[in-house]
């Protein structure tokens, strides 16, 4: 499902976020930095239209107005990742969960580590706040778009002073 997509980037106060999908849907959002940031794929055509709202939203999003995000999302995943995906886009702004604490609402209190691997994989992070996921010491473990980035996403929505 990579082929055929539209993708564009948009400024933010992490870099400029690439984000790719269709007039239906947002599929990906990368991150300028980290281990998992990746830029336009073989067939994706640039274009601005499809991305209005994802622009606007993300625009309030780092303004500090929007706290909960609401578009149309493509998830690729399993039907597991996306049960840990759509329990994400649960978790409310400011607040953040453990692997261990995900995996037992899901009914999976063992499954922590196939937790962080759904997490790992996360298409839309931001979206999907992946970054309110941290370690059970505390700790701010992988973030695919880099630990700083996840100590500035979490500092914005006050977790962190």
């Amino acid at each position: 499902m990579t082929q055929n997509l539209c993708y564009t980037y948009i400024p933010s106060p992490v870099g400029a976020l690439l984000v790719a999908g269709t007039d239906e849907a947002l599929n990906f959002l990368s991150f300028p930095t980290g281990h998992k940031a990746f830029g336009p794929r073989d067939g994706w055509q640039q274009a601005e239209g499809p991305f209005h709202e994802v622009r606007r939203q993300l625009d309030a999003y780092f303004a500090g107005d929007l706290k909960r995000f609401d578009l149309p999302l493509h998830l690729g995943g399993t039907p597991f990742q996306n049960g840990v995906w759509r329990y994400l886009a649960d978790i409310p702004f400011g607040e953040t969960r453990t692997y261990g604490q995900i995996a037992a609402h899901l009914g999976r209190p063992k499954a922590s580590r196939a937790i962080g691997a759904a997490n790992g994989n996360n298409p839309l992070p931001v979206i999907l706040p992946c970054h309110r996921v941290i370690g059970a010491n505390g700790t701010l473990t992988g973030f695919g778009g880099g630990i700083p980035v996840k100590e500035f996403l979490l500092r914005h929505e006050g977790v962190l002073l």
